[in-house]
């Protein structure tokens, strides 16, 4: 079954357990980011990437480029791992992990959870790369990615027992779109896949066609 076969058919099987009122939320969320149009105004194909300095679940400083010296890079933003649609995706990745590497690219993940929850997270989904901290978010905003959660959906969260704030030891309330880039080793971005809906991802054999393309 393809990534988007999968994140479809969890979508389905959430929404039949999830009160219509509470849809209705999460609903009016997404068509509230859809409106501010991050995608277009964020970091995407043809633009050079920015550095940024991030965390390792070891916490050390790690830079960006340090991964661009070893040549291409594919860089998966994902909310957390409260999330099983970025935990759906995660494991595609890895799955993919091997052809990647093949093809001479290196691959990492990035969310705005502290460096334990990341561990948690690179554990949980049997992880062997780089999943990256991005402490309040602070590389994402360099790249235009960030939006804030509104309240209403902030307590449906709290309803389902995801608590954002703890995960990522802030009260910004603040996420990432779930955002892939592919980047050649000059840094230039070649492929972005920008969606304001979290259930949509990019299917690793797309990473894969961009990085043939090199």
């Amino acid at each position: 079954m393809s990534l988007t076969a999968k994140l479809q058919e969890t979508k389905t099987a959430f929404s039949k357990q999830v009160p219509a009122d509470v849809q209705v939320i999460m609903t009016n969320a997404l068509d509230k980011l859809t409106e501010e149009g991050l995608p277009k105004t964020a970091t995407q194909k043809g633009d050079t990437l920015k550095n940024g300095t991030l965390i390792n679940i070891k916490k050390e400083k790690v830079d960006i480029f340090s991964f661009l010296d070893k040549g291409p890079l594919v860089i998966s933003f994902y909310r957390g791992g409260w999330c099983p649609y970025c935990n759906i995706e995660l494991n595609a990745l890895q799955q993919a992990l091997p052809e990647i590497k093949e093809l001479g690219a290196q691959l990492i993940a990035i969310t705005p959870e502290t460096p334990d929850n990341s561990l948690t997270t690179a554990e949980k989904n049997n992880i062997s790369f780089p999943v990256l901290s991005d402490i309040n978010n602070t590389y994402a905003k360099e790249l235009g990615l960030v939006f804030q959660m509104p309240k209403d959906l902030q307590e449906v969260y709290h309803q389902f027992g995801i608590d954002v704030s703890k995960h990522n030891e802030n009260e910004d309330y603040e996420l990432p779109l779930p955002a892939t880039y592919v980047v050649d080793k000059s840094g230039k971005i070649v492929l972005s896949f920008l969606q304001e809906d979290y259930v949509e991802r990019l299917d690793p054999n797309q990473v894969i066609k961009a990085l043939k393309s090199l």
